[in-house]
């Protein structure tokens, strides 16, 4: 997939629109260290991340305070899940017609003030009915979000740079994950986990400031469909476009579905862990912090790494083999009966999970159209996690029953399946 990496023309007898250039910024071509915009930016998510981090840890154990419950877990994060994947059908479609920076701006705030209310609520008393309502609003604006946040990384730093760029801000979020959870944990610990949300909403409210100061290149031109007609255009015809893409390309094509199967049996895999780590081993909110801090370690290594490995053996070879790895790990977690064997599969889990993941978005940045791409972005995300609610719902229902080393195993397993299957694919030979 080198050569589409390079260009954006339409190849010949292709239906894929011919998007217009634009002049790149002065910044693009400079070491990414050395570009203001890129640099702010990369601040900006970092803070994100790490408040982000405290309500990934602090929401379920608000759940398994107040419940004891590993389904109701499970059934919070398919309750998110199901509003993020609702999200992304119109997501494309807002992201492409408005101004990126002010939407990624307006969604850090809506956040803010959303999560703020649940620390407020919960000086008067557990309340996890607000958790099923605060949690799919956070995670429909946060989809909206992360739509526009794919979009505007490309403008910030050139197609060339899209791996490297990615890798870094995955490793830097990855790093503010590891501080995150292990600070998540302590403050769960010592002052109950609805303060740890409290950090969350904060972290939106920086990163919208520091979203003031970033200056975006120009959008490339339209594509070929006149403005006043786009913005009559239906959200099922959008969703169309960016569906139409993805069926088009056939590495996309393979890679939309193997990863609705991956996203259906991996989303509640935090939950399984937390779980596990709390009820099976026995060990307090202190030590869940502790163990989801190592994986994000194993995430911050894949980042650093992503870039250089994808040079050297390629877009496929690199997918696959992290798929496999994820699914190798994710069968032993269930087994592990020491913390910090459980600790050392979450970060191998993890590591390879960014691997696979920042190869899948650079990718898909790289060959598609800068018009299009929000819509690509939506119907992707939309596919992939059409299902993964269900999944998340599922794994956590038969980990409560059946234990989650047998649950772990079965879903580690066909995630190892998946990695076979790709194969026998085009992303073998892209």
């Amino acid at each position: 997939m080198a050569y589409e990496a390079q260009r954006d023309e339409e190849e010949p007898g292709s239906s894929t629109p011919r998007p217009r250039r634009t002049d790149p910024p002065p910044s693009r071509g400079r070491p990414l260290w050395r570009q203001r915009n890129f640099g702010i930016f990369w601040a900006a998510q970092t803070l994100s991340v790490l408040g982000d981090s405290f309500a990934l840890i602090a929401l379920p154990l608000l759940v398994l305070q107040a419940t004891g419950s590993l389904a109701r877990m499970g059934l919070l994060t398919a309750v998110g899940g199901a509003a993020s994947v609702l999200a992304a059908v119109f997501a494309g479609a807002v992201v492409d017609r408005v101004d990126r920076r002010r939407l990624l701006i307006a969604c850090d705030l809506v956040r803010m003030v959303l999560y703020g209310v649940i620390p407020l609520v919960w000086l008067f008393g557990p309340q996890v009915w607000l958790l099923y309502g605060v949690l799919p609003l956070c995670e429909a604006v946060g989809m909206l979000f992360a739509v526009g946040y794919v979009t505007v990384v490309r403008g910030l730093v050139g197609t060339q740079q899209l791996t490297e760029a990615n890798g870094r801000l995955n490793a830097t979020a990855a790093a503010a994950g590891v501080l995150g959870p292990l600070c998540a944990g302590l403050v769960a610990a010592w002052t109950g986990p609805a303060a740890a949300v409290g950090v969350d909403a904060a972290s939106f409210g920086v990163s919208a400031v520091c979203m003031l100061f970033v200056r975006f290149a120009p959008r490339a031109g339209d594509d070929g469909v006149p403005a006043e007609k786009a913005q009559k255009a239906s959200l099922w015809q959008d969703l169309r476009i960016g569906v139409s893409f993805l069926y088009g390309h056939p590495v996309l094509r393979s890679l939309t579905a193997l990863l609705f199967v991956f996203s259906f049996l991996t989303l509640g895999m935090t939950d399984l862990v937390i779980y596990h780590v709390k009820h099976d081993l026995g060990h307090d909110d202190g030590t869940v912090g502790t163990v989801m801090a190592v994986g994000a370690l194993g995430t911050i290594t894949g980042a650093l790494l992503v870039a250089r490995i994808r040079r050297g053996l390629g877009f496929g070879p690199t997918w696959t083999g992290a798929v496999a790895v994820c699914g190798l790990a994710f069968a032993g977690l269930g087994w592990a009966r020491d913390v910090s064997v459980v600790a050392a599969l979450s970060a191998a889990f993890l590591a390879c999970g960014g691997i696979a993941g920042t190869c899948s978005m650079s990718l898909r940045q790289e060959v598609t159209p800068e018009p299009l791409l929000g819509r690509v972005t939506a119907a992707f995300w939309t596919l992939q996690y059409s299902a993964a609610p269900i999944g998340a719902a599922v794994l956590t229902w038969a980990a409560e029953r059946r234990g989650t080393a047998p649950v772990g195993l079965v879903a580690g397993a066909c995630c190892v399946l998946i990695a076979v299957v790709a194969l026998f694919t085009p992303i073998r030979r892209s």
